[in-house]
């Protein structure tokens, strides 16, 4: 036994003697040749192949390990079995990752392919002037050979895509508005200021009628969808809506329940801030895609009547002058005004196309003092009436402050015949509607559709009156205008101003 173990601590030790001459004599190039030739070798028989997507590219963040990472993020939250869980700072969600060193499997165009995430330590290095962190990430991905050519690159671009569509989504939406003064917009300028948009309306709160509610949210659907359509038409990826009816009848939050239902950002476009036709270019350039630029009472933010309908059209309001001293330079020397054309070219002119799923929304009480050319198709392609109050809208406006109806009674089913009667009757919008909910809410639910009950009757009361009123007046001008008998089989003729200038009259 003794002799064995000496035998065996004389081949360690030749063992030992050899490797350091193989050390000292031969490159490292030989040395780790067989490794090389085992790994090309493992490589070549096997039916799979690798992809390492590192966190950096040398210094740089590499964007698509970070595409991959929000991208099985989003699928490690469905199909793994072990996560890391996280919660940025000031956030109501959770962000899934993989654990270190763990698989997660994905399909892709029925071929199955595996991610492994493996977490190492960097080598210590010496001074950066860009400090580097001591983990080195990466991806792993394992795809069969015989799926290479029906995954790459087809699979990295459709991570890629995903990826921007969840950055979208988990973004905190903001409503811009442009800034004070928009003539002084350079190339370096921005021109818009933003705060975080948190209306909280929807489709479903909307008081409107159903029907109505559902063809706009289809059209919406197809438009966000359509990319592929716009492209085949030649067409610029945009859509127009006008929103139009008395005020209080729920236009603004029309548009909060567009922005909230795709995920777009708004922009709230102040024209009278906009001085020239071409700041109103910029300010377009300067806005992003997937967004809603708005421009509310466009009939009163500019001139823009029907030109066809021979109204007399206002003088601009003169420009305030100058402080002494002061001068104006550039664009602010020229006429300060945004035109009826210039306007007309930013919603479907070339300047429109720079950007791509953008929606107008035009809002007015009198769609009928805009001029035809601003509301054709191209440019407004639906127009959507914003009318009173009806019984569907009344029914979501009492979900929505008073709550379901928990049981069938019959004292409320009788309110609810004689709202269903007399709405109907009257003009009163949802924000008159929503008012009285509000005030009475505390008091039960069967007090507060009683009070709305008085409302809405009382409205029909006051129309009556009016009504009356109007047809006295106008018995009372038919009784005018109607020829008199002069007594002597004649008839009294009541002569205009441009008889009395000696015009020709026909009897």
């Amino acid at each position: 036994m003794k002799e064995l173990w000496t035998s065996m601590g004389f081949l360690m030790g030749i063992f030992a003697l050899a490797q350091s001459i193989l050390h000292s004599f031969l490159p490292p190039e030989f040395r780790l040749s067989p490794d090389k030739l085992s790994r090309r070798l493992f490589r070549y028989f096997s039916s799979y192949c690798y992809y390492d997507i590192t966190e950096l590219d040398g210094v740089s963040p590499n964007e698509l390990y970070n595409a991959v990472q929000l991208y099985l993020s989003n699928t490690a939250s469905v199909s793994a079995t072990r996560v890391s869980l996280t919660r940025p700072p000031n956030s109501s969600t959770f962000t899934f990752n993989l654990s270190n060193n763990d698989y997660l499997h994905d399909t892709f165009n029925g071929a199955a392919v595996s991610w492994e995430h493996h977490v190492t330590q960097r080598q210590s290095q010496s001074f950066s002037w860009r400090p580097v962190s001591d983990e080195k990430r990466g991806f792993t991905l394992k795809i069969n050979k015989k799926d290479k050519p029906f995954i790459i690159p087809a699979y990295f671009n459709y991570i890629m895509d995903s990826a921007a569509e969840l950055r979208r989504k988990n973004k905190d939406r903001l409503l811009y508005t442009n800034s004070r003064g928009g003539g002084s917009i350079d190339s370096g300028g921005r021109g818009w200021e933003s705060v975080p948009f948190k209306h909280p309306s929807t489709f479903e709160t909307l008081a409107m009628d159903p029907a109505l509610k559902d063809e706009i949210i289809a059209d919406l659907r197809e438009f966000s969808e359509g990319k592929a359509f716009y492209e085949r038409t030649g067409r610029a990826w945009k859509r127009g809506y006008l929103l139009h009816g008395p005020p209080g009848t729920g236009k603004s939050s029309m548009i909060a329940a567009m922005a909230n239902h795709l995920g777009y950002d708004i922009y709230d476009l102040e024209l009278t801030e906009v001085q020239t036709n071409s700041n109103l270019r910029k300010l377009l350039m300067k806005t992003t895609s997937k967004s809603i630029i708005v421009i509310e009472d466009i009939d009163c933010s500019l001139e823009l009547t029907n030109r066809s309908s021979g109204e007399k059209k206002e003088k601009p309001p003169a420009q305030k002058p100058l402080p002494s001293g002061a001068a104006e330079s550039g664009e602010e020397a020229q006429v300060r005004s945004v035109t009826l054309s210039g306007l007309l070219n930013f919603t479907d002119g070339l300047w429109s196309c720079c950007g791509s799923e953008r929606i107008f929304v035009f809002t007015t009480n009198h769609a009928e003092r805009l001029d035809p050319a601003l509301l054709r198709s191209g440019r407004m392609d639906m127009h959507i009436f914003m009318g009173y109050c009806s019984f569907p809208a009344l029914k979501i406006l009492v979900k929505n402050y008073l709550g379901e109806r928990e049981e069938e009674e019959e004292e409320e089913e009788r309110v609810w015949m004689e709202l269903e009667e007399v709405i109907v009757k009257v003009e009163i919008t949802p924000a008159d509607v929503s008012e009285v909910l509000i005030k009475n809410r505390r008091r039960g639910r069967r007090v507060a559709l009683e009070e709305l009950v008085k409302v809405v009757k009382g409205r029909v009361e006051e129309r009556k009156v009016v009504d009356g009123g109007e047809e006295v007046v106008e018995e009372e001008k038919r009784a005018l205008e109607s020829p008199k008998d002069d007594g002597d089989g004649g008839t009294e003729m009541n002569v205009d101003d441009d008889a009395k200038e000696g015009k020709e009259l026909t009897v």
